[in-house]
């Protein structure tokens, strides 16, 4: 292979270090004890990595605080790794190609990597002026990273941090009430754990039902009903106007969320689910293009400069020169944990090779996986892909798009599916886990519907009724965030891995959103049936990640 010139070992600095961060870490960690890279990582938060996407299931009492841990911070600094917690970058100067530090310190670098993430979105509420950061503000200390002109009021928190997580934590365990604002698959699952805990919940969003981004019409309300009789308030059409606060001699505390109407909500705790923002206000600020996030290419170098790359919640990925008309770049970042690893992964890899003078590959981060987002709940089953919301009664040109549905709303069932030429492209199943998981299946495979779509909506209608595919076929997905077959977890039970956490230790599986536990449980089960497996019976998700 021939050689590239590179300084020896190459300066690599990592600005993030949360789950997509620790990843490169870790696929750096060889490089670095072999001597051909020196890498520099800055993490605002003081505690080491860990995983985001199971901040909920900590919040409610579902998860201990080590099954957040998803990487070896000590092993990586022992091979030499600087990770610096707790510190922040405030300034990117890509001419001298140095980081400037909250501590004032000036940090070189060949390649610098951006893995700065996002930050909950903070609606403009009253009483909650001033709270939202602004984009343009670079950061200054790390406590700043997240905060605006103003604290938040008491009892108001976006559950994006240890921090907000420990003070739903302790709402939760007392019983006390909490509105969610917005009804995404975020603001669902966390309703429902809580209300699930013990909490009196009230989730107040502004459109007709829940999850409209991901479920059409009919699934949205099927789910609201799941909720109201798991026990949740659903308050659609609420367009929330403001906060009420009682104000004490410790400051103001939350009391409840005003609405345009007039309804007042009361409550002991807001937790906001209110979407996004990635953390762009730096690469911003050192001139680097931004549409939603920071604009890089399909191998995730930045438009603007071949050194600096992006991955994660802050990369919007785009080929340079895609603005349309309006100046305007399509597409936003992923906003799943599972893309981000594999960009991390795949990045590491490049600059592991440039490191070693090779010839970096010049490929891509796989995207063949179709997005599938499944709620995380006990006793409300919800699952859906691909593109769903299509009029049944719509010819688009030759290509006939097929629609199917069973509705049967006495019973909480409810399955759409969507092909072209026979092909499934999306669905949706509500209260139905087993044509879900069917579903689940074709639509990874690119596979076609049975000619009669409707011996598969009605899978779980019938206990006689047997599934097309084998869920244990070898190749099947068990693990999406970490791309993990039922091939690789036999093997690894074979190995003898005979629990979750073993499964999770020998191949990943598990550690992203935690919702494919109960699906390797199951596979070990069947295998042998006297093993006791670890880790909760919860439904198979591909978690959003942070």
């Amino acid at each position: 292979m021939t050689s590239v010139p590179r300084p020896s070992p190459a300066r690599i600095v990592l600005i993030g270090y949360g789950p997509v961060g620790a990843r490169l870490v870790e696929g750096l960690v060889p490089s670095v004890a072999a001597g051909t890279v020196e890498l520099t990582v800055l993490g605002a938060e003081p505690e080491d990595a860990y995983n985001r996407v199971l901040v909920g299931e900590y919040a409610v009492g579902r998860a201990d605080r080590a099954r957040l841990e998803i990487t070896d911070t000590a092993a990586a600094r022992a091979a030499g790794v600087s990770i610096r917690t707790a510190e922040v970058a405030v300034a990117v100067d890509r001419y001298r190609q140095t980081v400037l530090t909250g501590a004032g310190e000036h940090l070189p670098y060949d390649r610098l990597v951006l893995a700065t993430g996002s930050r909950a979105n903070v609606p403009r509420l009253g009483g909650l002026e001033g709270v939202g950061r602004s984009p343009a503000t670079p950061p200054g200390a790390p406590h700043d990273l997240d905060r605006g002109r103003r604290r938040p009021p008491q009892g108001v928190v976006a559950l994006r941090d240890l921090p907000d997580a420990d003070v739903v934590r302790e709402a939760v365990g007392a019983g006390r009430e909490i509105v969610v604002l917005g009804a995404g698959v975020l603001g669902m699952e966390i309703a429902l754990a809580a209300c699930d805990q013990g909490a009196a919940v009230t989730v107040v969003h502004h459109g007709e039902t829940p999850m409209a981004g991901t479920l059409d019409r009919d699934g949205g309300r099927m789910l609201a009903r799941a909720a109201r009789r798991a026990g949740v308030r659903m308050l659609p059409h609420a367009v929330a106007e403001s906060v009420s606060l009682r104000h004490t001699g410790s400051g103001a505390w939350f009391r409840g969320v005003v609405c345009a109407d007039g309804t007042f909500v009361p409550g002991d705790l807001l937790l906001l689910s209110c979407g996004v923002r990635p953390r762009a206000e730096l690469a911003e600020a050192a001139g680097l293009e931004t549409e939603f996030g920071i604009l890089v290419e399909p191998d995730l170098r930045c438009w603007a400069d071949p050194d600096v790359f992006a991955v994660g919640d802050c990369a919007q990925v785009a080929p340079s020169g895609s603005r349309g008309p309006d100046g305007r770049v399509g597409g936003a970042p992923a906003g799943l944990l599972a893309p981000g690893w594999r960009q991390a992964e795949t990045l590491a890899a490049r600059l592991a090779a440039e490191a070693a003078g090779q010839h970096p590959s010049r490929r891509e981060p796989a995207t063949g996986r179709p997005h599938v987002v499944m709620v995380k709940a006990t006793g409300v089953d919800v699952v859906a892909g691909g593109r769903v919301n299509v009029d049944p009664w719509d010819e688009d040109g030759e290509a006939v798009t097929e629609v199917a549905q069973w509705l049967d709303p006495a019973r909480g069932r409810y399955v759409r599916s969507v092909a072209r030429a026979g092909v499934l492209e999306g669905f949706v199943a509500v209260g139905a886990p087993r044509a879900g998981a069917e579903l689940t299946l074709l639509l990874e495979r690119g596979a076609e519907l049975p000619a009669d779509p409707g011996t598969l909506l009605r899978l779980d209608a019938s206990e006689e009724a047997a599934p097309r595919s084998d869920p244990d076929d070898p190749g099947a997905t068990v693990c999406w965030c970490n791309g993990v077959s039922v091939g690789t977890v036999c093997d690894a039970a074979a190995a003898g891995a005979t629990t979750v956490d073993g499964v999770s230790a020998t191949t990943r599986a598990g550690t992203g959103c935690g919702g494919c536990r109960g699906r390797i449980a199951e596979l070990l089960q069947r295998r042998a049936p006297a093993v006791e497996t670890a880790g909760p019976r919860t439904s198979d998700l591909v978690g959003l990640g942070r």
